[in-house]
């Protein structure tokens, strides 16, 4: 099963450390995934996130404001993959 993984954030160097780690996340376990970066203040602003970075798997926003780990960003990328 296909995920949609996107990463919200205006481009600060954490939204970019949030969009390397889950980048290195799906390569190193070969996940299937389409993973799009959304910049735009109004889009991010729909999916009523106020702090970015933001992790939206599947169109449901799982982190906002941090950076989760490798370690995290796997778990929950296998939750929502159901492996």
């Amino acid at each position: 099963m296909k995920i949609s993984i996107k990463i919200l954030g205006t481009g600060c160097p954490k939204c970019k450390a949030l969009e390397k780690l889950t980048k290195e996340v799906l390569t190193e376990n070969s996940y299937d995934a389409e993973i799009s970066k959304v910049e735009d203040i109004v889009q991010i602003m729909n999916y009523g996130v106020i702090g970015t970075p933001a992790l939206v798997l599947n169109e449901k926003v799982l982190v906002s404001g941090r950076v989760p780990s490798k370690d995290e960003i796997k778990r929950l990328i296998e939750k929502y993959m159901n492996i």
